[in-house]
């Protein structure tokens, strides 16, 4: 199964270390992060869980919620977290799901054939409070993630969820912002009241609304 932008987020049940969830439930009308990881006990996965706890306050401020899935079972998981949380100086509180017959990596293709018949790749899938797909990111597993760049996608998301823009090359929270096509200049000052300027026509920047 390839999810896409738009597509609805599969539902699920599931074992974790923080419990048995109802993706939906735990939800709750959150924005979402699902993640995987190829296994547990292994390097580079050891640093991400560790980055996201440390970052727990981070996706709290953007009402984001986070759950990270490897093909392991609960047990291995429950041992994992206590190496985690000793090398990585941190406390992990948040949900990573046991998937050993791999039946939540079918439902959001976690699995990349080429790259192994077995283990998942490092997905990111990043949810909006009505469930749909809003964006996702792929990485090999000899790659580790940029959380830096997992936030800066949420915080463009939020925004353009909410006003009628789009975030330029490098955007990062407080820089400027290129109005949407769609308005028209004469709407502008109403809906942009700090002001904008016009490259061309159709590139057309305003301060961040929201800041």
């Amino acid at each position: 199964m390839s999810l896409k932008i738009g597509d609805t987020a599969p539902d699920f049940k599931a074992q974790t270390t923080e419990g048995k969830i109802n993706f939906y439930d735990w939800l709750a009308g959150s924005w979402g992060i699902l993640y995987s990881h190829p296994a547990d006990y292994t390097p580079v996965c050891t640093t991400e869980l560790g980055r996201t706890a440390h970052l727990k306050e981070e996706f709290a401020r953007r009402n984001t919620k986070v759950a990270a899935l490897s093909v392991d079972s609960l047990e291995s998981h429950q041992g994992w977290v206590k190496d985690i949380n000793e090398t990585q100086s941190c406390t992990v509180e948040f949900p990573i799901i046991a998937d050993p017959d791999k039946k939540v990596a079918n439902l959001y293709g976690m699995i990349h054939e080429n790259a192994s018949d077995s283990l998942t790749v490092r997905s990111v899938y990043f949810i909006g409070p009505d469930k749909k797909i809003k964006a996702s990111i792929t990485y090999p597993a000899s790659t580790g993630r940029n959380f830096h760049e997992i936030l800066r996608v949420i915080d463009s998301l939020q925004l353009t969820a909410n006003f009628k823009v789009a975030t330029p090359a490098d955007w990062k929270e407080g820089d400027e912002v290129v109005i949407a096509p769609a308005i028209k200049n004469e709407e502008i000052p109403s809906q942009f009241p700090k002001g904008h300027r016009v490259v061309k026509p159709y590139l057309r920047y305003t301060p961040q609304p929201n800041r």
